[in-house]
């Protein structure tokens, strides 16, 4: 069966069932997630995300106040330690420019808020989509691995880098609750049935073709 973007979305969300992502209690904690969690595995991740959550409960202020020694030590399970501490120093400085209002900054920055993400330290396009997405509650989407995998799967070509994918995609008609629950339906899907892709042809989507 041929599938727009959109019936692909809502096919997943009726077999898989809503996922909840991004799994967070604030907007701080999926901040220091999507730092974490690059280039590393998501138990490695977790384990960074923790310390942060019983050191300073996610607390802009107490993240800010912390020397940059110790919240490398935090960091250190999540691997590139030094790198990403400064990362996360350098975002919450910017936040503070902005009393930490998530509102102000999409109003300031308006549709140029993805360039400015990218401008950031330590932001690449899958953490600036995904930053779009679950903190400044904007239409995206992370053409991630388990995306690109996917999608060549259901026969769109072309789709070695990140920006093959997201130059293809368009995201009309969905909802900012749409974007952030497909993301999740897709890394669900991808741990369940993209390892090993032969797994993929025994889905409830083996069958299909994406019309992007």
């Amino acid at each position: 069966m041929e599938l727009t973007l959109y019936e692909l979305y809502q096919k997943m969300l009726r077999e898989m069932g809503p996922t909840g992502w991004w799994p967070a209690e604030s907007k701080a904690e999926i901040i220091i997630g999507a730092f974490m969690i690059q280039n590393t595995t998501q138990a490695n991740a977790e384990r960074a995300v923790a310390n942060f959550r019983k050191h300073t409960a996610f607390d802009p202020d107490q993240i800010r106040a912390l020397p940059l020694e110790t919240m490398q030590e935090y960091v250190r399970p999540a691997g590139f330690f030094k790198n990403k501490s400064l990362a996360v120093a350098n975002f919450f400085a910017w936040l503070d420019e902005f009393a930490n209002d998530y509102d102000q900054i999409v109003q300031t920055f308006g549709a140029g808020l993805r360039k400015k993400l990218l401008s950031l330290r330590g932001v690449g396009p899958e953490t600036a989509d995904v930053l779009l997405i679950y903190v400044f509650d904007q239409v995206a989407f992370v053409s991630d691995k388990y995306a690109r995998t996917l999608f060549g799967l259901l026969g769109v070509d072309g789709l070695k880098k990140y920006d093959d994918l997201a130059r293809k995609v368009d995201m009309t008609g969905f909802t900012v609750a749409d974007a952030q629950e497909f993301h999740g339906l897709i890394d669900e899907y991808g741990k369940k049935w993209l390892h090993p892709q032969a797994a993929f042809y025994d889905s409830f989507l083996g069958g299909d073709q994406l019309k992007l």
